[in-house]
């Protein structure tokens, strides 16, 4: 089985980053880039299902060349060889569908995993515009991938409101990843040295012909406001009272 998982680069979620004076973005210098959470849940994934199915797991990011770091990493965590279709930075969801879709349309992978959303942006939108695209089947906040015996069709379980549903995609098609799917392995030492001699084949995105016009624009980013500290009541009537009257949650 060929897996396509497809991850981002983003800040490391542990540090802060800060908004630019205007507005216009984030500050990124000097910050940690690590393979999105949601991303290497869907390596890890791609990994237990190359260990039990066999073939090979893909890596596909779109971006800027300094993503190759990240991609190292998911090549170090066990993954066989690594796709990078270089562009600018500031694609637009969209954007990066199309880009992506030209590159699995030139695999024809079984699958494609990827993360059900990225931590800096929170769009959760591209997997579902890339099934879109290739009017493929999807599947999306999978806490839990299973295959028929055929192997043509993958029994998904997914967390909705209600509880937990599972629904039955056929092959080829598109999963996302949510957190209780699984737990991502570490590189270990003799990964981190394979991943060097991997291949990681690079591919201008200039020359898949896609209109990348952002079609979303970010008009400003500001900071939330800083929480106030809490305060003490002396009994119950003033704790429901402050709540009423101050507070307006009652």
């Amino acid at each position: 089985m060929k897996i396509i998982v497809a991850i981002k680069p983003v800040p490391n979620p542990d540090e802060k980053v800060k908004i630019r004076p205007d507005g216009s973005g984030v500050i990124l210098d000097n910050v940690k880039m690590v393979i999105n959470p949601f991303c290497e849940i869907a390596v890890e994934e791609g990994l237990r299902i190359k260990e039990k199915q066999g073939g090979e797991v893909v890596i596909l990011t779109v971006g800027p060349k300094e993503g190759e770091q990240q991609i190292r990493t998911a090549l170090a965590m066990g993954a066989d060889r690594a796709i990078l279709v270089e562009t600018e930075k500031g694609l637009d969801s969209l954007a990066v569908a199309k880009f992506m879709s030209k590159a699995v349309e030139q695999e024809k992978p079984d699958l494609v995993l990827m993360g059900k959303q990225a931590v800096d942006d929170d769009n959760n939108q591209v997997g579902q515009i890339l099934a879109a695209i290739l009017s493929w089947p999807q599947a999306t906040f999978a806490s839990k991938v299973e295959f028929v015996a055929d192997g043509k069709k993958a029994h998904v379980t997914r967390e909705v409101d209600g509880g937990l549903e599972t629904i039955e995609v056929p092959l080829p098609a598109i999963v996302t990843t949510d957190l209780r799917l699984n737990e991502p392995r570490y590189a270990s030492l003799p990964g981190i040295m394979k991943a060097k001699k991997k291949e990681l084949k690079v591919i201008p995105g200039a020359s898949l012909g896609v209109d990348a016009a952002p079609k979303v624009r970010l008009l400003s980013l500001t900071a939330p406001k800083e929480r106030a500290g809490g305060r003490k009541v002396a009994d119950v009537a003033e704790l429901v009272a402050k709540l009423k009257n101050e507070a307006k949650v009652l």
